[in-house]
């Protein structure tokens, strides 16, 4: 039977599809990696661009190599579904986009001071110019880490979705701060307080740090173009579902307190951590469904007696 030719029926989910044949005849134990090619071809679409769903259920064919037509329950004029998700963008790219905001924007708005604040000195303060230095290395870090050590597991994500994606770190990490901590009144402006700054170094030294440490182990769970995914351990894993979460908080903590406690910064803070415990809840929820009693449960998802 592991030749078995059978024929799947393919209805359009939602708009028509153009060029999307009837029916498709494939191998019952070819990889389902298969039927999205042949899809494609037929489509003239980018395989990114479908999703396949089976008709008696809706659960959706996942696009594996190493996932059977024949293992996900579709047999001989099976129905299904097939999805024509839009444009797509790469999600390296989109990371890549994203982070390049804040990495423009700070530098930009110090060196114009003199231009967009009327009062404002030619020289910038210590802690404008350390914030300045500060915010650009993590999103440096972050463009680095996108290029050279991040393995995702989809490939894809839709084009769209670019321009909600970067709002947050272009206007809210870039506009919003620069706008405001190098403002000739700002708190930037003033003699630091080396209590905070000090502390705020030391927090944003281990966020950092750590945060790469966790990016690295995670790394290592998957193999370079796979879409294995493995159970972390290491530093900070034992205690939380995603320490990459919890310090790159404890960095922005600390970013919050070298800035002399500027609301700007604490704001970006809160949005932030709240979007980071709502990724943690999920992903703690699917190393539960996936992993099982392989995996041991964390009590707090991402900072450590509170979420």
């Amino acid at each position: 039977m592991g030749l078995e030719s059978i024929t799947i029926l393919l209805r359009p989910r939602g708009n028509p599809i153009r060029n999307l044949p009837e029916q498709l005849s494939v191998t019952s134990d070819a990889p389902t990696a298969d039927l999205y090619n042949k899809i494609a071809q037929s489509s003239r679409l980018s395989i990114h661009q479908l999703r396949i769903t089976r008709g008696s259920d809706g659960s959706v064919v996942a696009n594996s190599t190493d996932i059977s037509i024949n293992s996900t329950g579709l047999r001989d004029q099976s129905t299904v579904y097939v999805k024509d998700l839009g444009p797509q963008i790469a999600w390296r790219t989109v990371f890549v986009v994203e982070y390049f905001g804040p990495l423009l924007i700070h530098p930009l708005v110090y060196l114009l001071r003199p231009y967009l604040y009327r009062t404002a000195p030619n020289q910038g303060s210590y802690l404008q110019e350390l914030s300045c230095i500060l915010i650009c290395a993590h999103f440096l870090k972050r463009e680095l880490e996108t290029l050279f050590v991040h393995r995702f597991s989809a490939s894809t994500m839709p084009a769209r979705n670019i321009f909600k994606n970067s709002f947050h770190y272009w206007v809210l990490a870039g506009l919003n701060i620069a706008a405001w901590i190098y403002a000739p009144n700002s708190t930037t402006a003033k003699e630091p307080n080396t209590l905070l700054l000090y502390g705020g170094l030391l927090a944003y030294t281990i966020g950092e740090l750590g945060n790469l440490y966790a990016h690295l182990v995670l790394r290592g769970l998957r193999s370079s173009g796979g879409r294995e995914r493995g159970i972390p351990h290491g530093l900070g894993f034992n205690i939380v579902t995603c320490p990459n979460y919890m310090f790159e908080v404890i960095s922005w903590i600390g970013m919050y307190l070298v800035s002399g406690l500027s609301s700007s910064v604490l704001l970006f803070t809160i949005v932030s951590t709240a979007q980071m415990m709502s990724w943690a809840k999920k992903k703690e929820r699917n190393y539960r469904k996936e992993f099982g009693d392989k995996y041991k449960r964390k009590r707090f998802t991402m900072l450590p007696g509170i979420w």
